[in-house]
Parts: C-alpha cells; structure tokens; sequence
C-alpha cells in the first residue's frame, strides 16, 4: 500500500462484509464514510461544548485517574484538549455509545466477549486539535495503543480504537496516519520500531487517512499511528475526533479513586 490516501471506504451496516474483514486482517484498519448524519455531528459537538464549560468552571484536573488537558482556543481563551472518559457526563454521548452498529465491529477482536470500553481504560476521549499559540494539543507523535498493557507486565490483549471524525480533514490539513500492517508485529517493534511520542516526522510506507465529518474509523491497538500537525493556523486548523475502545478479556472499569497510568504521566510532552 502506497504512502498516498488511496484506499477504499465503507459503509457499515448491521454487520461486516467478507471484504472488510480481509481489508482489516490484512491492513489493521478500516474507514466508513458517513457513519453519522450532519446532525448527530452538530449534537456531539453541543455536547462536548457543555462538558467544557463544567470542567472549566469546576477546574477539573483528571477523570478517573486520566489528566485532562487544557489548551488555548484560536482566540484566546480555554478549552480542553484531551477528554476522558466524556460519556460519564453528558447524557447525549453515553446515549451515543449505545449505537447498536457499534457491536458490528466485535468479530474484528478475534476473541470473545467484545464490548465497548466506555468505563475502562480511558472511555470516550475526546481529542480537540487546533495550531494556535497557546495550543497544547496539534499533534501526537507515533505510538502503539498497545503499550499501556506492556507497562503493566500484561499479555497484549485484543484492543479497537474506534475514531468518530466531528470535523472534515483532508491529508493537507495534517491528521490521522497509520502504517498499515504493523498490527501484526512482534513485540520488538511494538516497543521500539519508533520512539514514542517524540517520533513526529512521517514515514515512508505511512497512509494518510482522510475523513469528512460523520465518519468512522477502527484501527488495531497494535498498530504505528501518529496525529500529524496541520500546516495551517487557526480555525482552518481544527479537528476533533472521540475515540472509544471495543476490548475484549478481564472487565476493568476505572473509578474516581483509580490511580494515573504511569504511561499518562508524560501527557503533558504531547503538543
């Protein structure tokens, strides 16, 4: 597969394809247009907004042992960058959750007991990339979604990110990119074929994932995936996506007193 956005997209329905299925066991990714109408768009981000305005009156620093990040917005004033676990208050998202096409996306985990991570790991986060001054979110350097279970001695278990795209990003305006294939990598690479978070600059066999607003997009936890930062500034700049993830194995839901992962504790180095 080329370096150049030029892959199919899909539909999903009540179910998946024989194609999409191959596509995903091949590739380690897949990308729906059109998974949510203009209007769900606009309620999803209404929502957002209201779960904003809480955690800035209130000063929320985490959500269940996961820091919020906060930024600056293009004319100056605060906004979060990073939800987590965003269901937990707002009515409208944790309804979105129960989406039934959700548990379409089960079989690609190979393995039983899928469900959708709305209470465990970090729930429904919401990313907010813009490239102001004052930002501290534009981009995200590559990683694996994997790594989490690495540094807690813990056998790699089946793990989707499931990205909800509320804004329109062709390649120009920077975004998604995952090396298709790494999902079946070794452990070696899993650890060490980039330099977490510090690695930002693009790779040769990289694909560039173009979204309109209202699509969805699944990739697998293990595969090498960076945010790229746009080259443009200000509102034209600005992307959000929610990330939910469908797991499968032991149910650990996190609570108010669950202690920060060690792997967030360098959040704050991701600008």
């Amino acid at each position: 597969m080329s370096s150049q956005p030029h892959y199919p997209r899909f539909t999903l329905g009540e179910s998946l394809t024989s194609e999409q299925l191959d596509f995903f066991r091949q590739h380690g990714f897949l990308h729906f247009r059109a998974f949510i109408s203009p209007d769900t768009v606009q309620s999803l981000l209404r929502a957002s907004e209201q779960v904003q305005q809480q955690w800035l009156a209130d000063d929320v620093k985490k959500v269940n042992g996961v820091p919020i990040k906060y930024g600056k917005d293009v004319d100056g004033s605060p906004i979060v960058q990073r939800f987590a676990f965003a269901s937990h208050h707002s009515p409208v998202l944790h309804e979105f959750l129960q989406d039934p096409r959700f548990r379409a996306l089960f079989p690609l985990l190979e393995a039983p007991g899928g469900r959708v991570g709305e209470n465990e790991k970090d729930g429904l986060v919401i990313n907010h990339y813009v490239n102001v001054p004052g930002s501290e979110f534009s981009q995200m350097g590559w990683h694996t979604d994997s790594l989490r279970d690495v540094f807690y001695g813990k056998k790699i278990g089946p793990m989707l990110n499931v990205g909800v795209h509320l804004d329109g990003t062709p390649a120009t305006n920077g975004g998604l990119r995952l090396i298709p294939g790494t999902h079946r990598q070794g452990l070696r690479d899993i650890l060490f074929r980039k330099k977490y978070y510090k690695d930002v600059g693009p790779d040769e066999h990289e694909v560039a994932v173009e979204t309109e607003p209202g699509d969805l997009t699944v990739h697998d936890g293990r595969m090498w995936h960076r945010v790229a930062q746009s080259p443009l500034v200000g509102e034209a700049s600005r992307r959000r996506v929610m990330y939910v993830p469908i797991i499968a194995g032991k149910y650990e839901p996190k609570h108010e007193n669950s202690p920060t992962p060690f792997y967030l504790r360098f959040l704050h180095l991701v600008k």
